[in-house]
């Protein structure tokens, strides 16, 4: 989750690894850490569930635990929870599960992750129209490398094409998109209240998408049915999945986005790891370069992006 930029010309206090910022780095490798265990049992259920119904019970199991949370600290909550900016986050989230489930069906975890990891590139393309931040060629030309790794991923037109890796391309679009929304309502909200009300509004269209998909016969739930593991995995997914973004949205109140944006890149590590030791799935030697050029232009936004909040923050700083 990315809060706004602050606009004080007062400089932060710098505090040591231990203070603060310490917190907030520690609580985004946890995160990050997390996130592809989510993403496992994700795929595991696959193997029995329709990808639909996956993420509409995941929503369900995470609304849960943070509606207990958010009951249990009623003094986190700050802003509305129902309003139109936040159902739209939930559709946007509604979008990112959906095609990361349905990738993670069909192909290996390390795969759709390294696709996925377009996001900072397309968020970069989106800041200036919706964001009004003025963005250089140079990050720009990040953007068209990072594209260009994707695409040695993805291989359109090769023998390894399949229309499948399409689905992690736009999941990354919709995470990009909620990141713009996020922005904007962090300004009056508080973390908890808007993973409270985003996940209401996810539910709530997972589960209408799930009912029309059975109606026309496109899917048939299968939940009812089920073996009994299931039914201890998916409240532990929901849970993972709550857990996973509270700990995103505390370590960017605790610390500033550009230190943290290098650790997300943790979550391709775990990835490769679990894929490997669960399914035994390593991605190729074409993966593995689209990733490396995918990964290295990110590092590049998340530097020039850090370099350009410097730069702001020296030309406002008090002269003395």
């Amino acid at each position: 989750m990315i809060r706004p930029r602050s606009k004080s010309p007062v400089a932060r206090p710098r505090r040591g690894p231990s203070g603060e910022i310490g917190t907030g780095m520690a609580l985004m490798v946890m995160a990050m850490a997390l996130l592809p265990v989510g993403d496992t049992l994700a795929k595991l259920l696959t193997g029995v569930l329709p990808p639909m119904e996956v993420v509409a019970w995941r929503f369900v199991f995470q609304l849960a635990a943070l509606s207990l949370l958010a009951l249990l600290l009623r003094h986190r909550l700050r802003g509305p929870i129902f309003s139109p900016l936040l159902a739209l986050s939930g559709l946007c989230a509604v979008v990112t599960m959906s095609g990361l489930v349905a990738a993670f069906a069909v192909m290996p975890i390390a795969t759709a992750i390294a696709v996925f990891f377009v996001e900072p590139l397309i968020l970069v393309l989106l800041a200036a129209p919706l964001l009004g931040e003025r963005i250089g060629p140079r990050r720009y030309a990040a953007v068209a490398v990072g594209f260009l790794g994707a695409l040695v991923v993805i291989r359109p037109g090769l023998d390894g094409f399949t229309p499948a890796a399409l689905l992690p391309l736009a999941s990354a679009t919709g995470y990009a998109v909620n990141a713009v929304i996020l922005r904007h309502a962090a300004r009056s909200r508080s973390a908890l209240t808007i993973q409270t009300g985003a996940t209401f509004y996810a539910t709530l269209i997972s589960l209408g998408l799930l009912a029309l998909l059975t109606a026309t016969g496109l899917v048939a739930p299968l939940s009812a049915s089920a073996p009994g593991w299931v039914w201890g995995m998916l409240p532990l997914v929901g849970m993972l999945s709550a857990a996973t973004f509270l700990m995103i949205a505390e370590a960017f109140r605790r610390a500033e986005a550009g230190l943290l944006a290098p650790f997300q890149y943790l979550e391709i590590v775990g990835a490769v790891g679990l894929g490997f030791a669960v399914f035994g799935d390593l991605p190729d030697a074409m993966t593995a370069l689209g990733t490396a050029v995918i990964l290295g232009s990110g590092a590049y936004v998340v530097h020039r992006e850090r370099a350009a909040g410097q730069g702001a923050a020296a030309q406002t700083a008090p002269q003395g």
